[in-house]
């Protein structure tokens, strides 16, 4: 619509997400805007390179990532910003997705921006934090250090519970009730259905190797891993993942109106990819390219 505000650039942890929304800025703001417009822009030959891209079809290479930058007006810091962005989002392992976000930290914009984030960083950053915040909805709950480093598997120090407690605190997921005994805030934390921090990914593979470890050093009866391998098509997979999803608040849901709870446990769900998506037939081809 015009007068829309142009997105800052800051404000965008995934260039996919940024490219859409200035398109829909430029389309709205300068007449006659197109995809085949920011191709010229961009030097590109092909007029549907840009929702190809948006679409998560294509990756941008650091000299196409450079080009997209300038069609969308970027320059200095704004441009050097975008074209870490896209190596960010297009890293392959936690370890460079990491080395990636501390380049992007260094932009002083972007951490503004950010600065909610820096208090999921630290809740996520060791996977005790919710499992003692989890903990702490126990009836026999003790805030004691030493009581709270016995109760986890595998146990942690002590002092290392002293410092979650205090960082839970300062977060305000844990707080002193009337009778004097911490209590959780609120019920649920979620990550939303955004795109996911460095610190989640790192979050992930810090439970996955929980649960390998479950795997090897828990008795069959108090776990429970099980896998599928399915063919199914692109749009069954969304449905898939869908389902998921929901069953994912459904949990929630139970866990809240347990008034009772007593072990603290940690539930996964992995999909991903074993063999490509097939390729498209001749028409199938013919109409996405325009």
């Amino acid at each position: 619509m015009p007068g829309s505000s142009r997105p800052n650039v800051y404000a965008f942890a995934d260039y996919r997400r940024y490219l859409a929304a200035y398109y829909e800025y430029a389309k709205a703001e300068q007449y006659g805007f197109s995809f085949r417009v920011f191709s010229r822009r961009a030097g590109i030959r092909s007029s549907n390179y840009l929702r190809l891209v948006i679409d998560g079809e294509r990756n941008l290479t650091r000299e196409m990532a450079g080009r997209f930058a300038e069609a969308c007006e970027l320059a200095g810091g704004a441009r050097e910003f975008f074209c870490e962005l896209v190596e960010y989002c297009q890293s392959k392992t936690a370890q460079e997705r990491s080395r990636m976000y501390e380049r992007l930290a260094r932009h002083r914009p972007f951490r503004e921006a950010r600065r909610l984030e820096s208090a999921q960083a630290e809740y996520h950053s060791q996977w005790y934090l919710p499992a003692i915040r989890e903990l702490a909805r126990r009836a026999d709950f003790c805030s004691d250090p030493k009581w709270i480093a016995r109760q986890l598997q595998p146990a942690i120090s002590a002092t290392q519970a002293k410092r979650a407690l205090e960082l839970l605190c300062k977060l305000g997921l844990l707080a002193q009730g009337a009778d004097g005994r911490l209590t959780q805030t609120s019920e649920i934390i979620t990550t939303g259905p955004g795109p996911l921090g460095h610190h989640i990914y790192n979050y992930h593979h810090m439970m996955l190797d929980r649960a390998a470890a479950a795997l090897d050093g828990l008795p069959r009866e108090e776990r429970d891993v099980s896998c599928l391998t399915l063919c199914v098509s692109q749009a069954k997979l969304a449905e898939l993942k869908e389902r998921i999803r929901s069953f994912r608040q459904e949990l929630l849901r139970t866990a809240e109106l347990d008034d009772s709870p007593e072990r603290v446990v940690q539930i996964n769900f992995q999909v991903f990819p074993l063999s490509v998506a097939a390729e498209p037939s001749e028409g199938e081809a013919q109409s996405t390219v325009k």
